[in-house]
């Protein structure tokens, strides 16, 4: 696992939900010269993973049941030691959890967060294994 997944405070992953999966992994491999590896995911949709050199640095995926007309964006990732203290630690700063913490099975824990001026970013603490992320 790259030590990105394992640093508080590093930038780990970046992932972008999309309303075109097709022509945003065409778009991007063709720019960045991305390998993308398809993964099926539990409600039946594809999880693609980019990478770059052999190692994953980020995903692709359709916009989420229920958000299907949401504008495609790009989320980053922030790697913290616990997902729950930082939560807290971000509403005692002036921030707001935008999504309580939930675990995702295989990968580690998660919430969405966002800093006092509005700007929202994932939050993961990473399973200490090689199959996160």
């Amino acid at each position: 696992m790259s030590n990105l997944f394992e640093t508080h405070g590093a930038a780990s992953w970046i992932e972008l939900t999309t309303t075109d999966v097709a022509a945003a992994k065409a778009f991007y491999s063709e720019i960045a010269g991305w390998e993308l590896e398809d993964n099926p995911m539990p409600d039946g949709g594809t999880y693609t993973v980019v990478k770059v050199n052999g190692e994953g640095i980020g995903g692709i995926m359709q916009n989420p049941p229920g958000m299907e007309n949401m504008p495609p964006m790009w989320t980053p990732y922030l790697t913290v030691d616990d997902v729950d203290i930082s939560c807290a630690q971000a509403q005692a700063a002036g921030g707001q959890v935008m999504r309580e913490p939930w675990d995702v099975p295989g990968v580690g824990r998660m919430a969405v967060i966002a800093d006092p001026t509005g700007g929202a970013i994932c939050i993961m603490t990473y399973e200490q294994n090689d199959q996160a992320a």
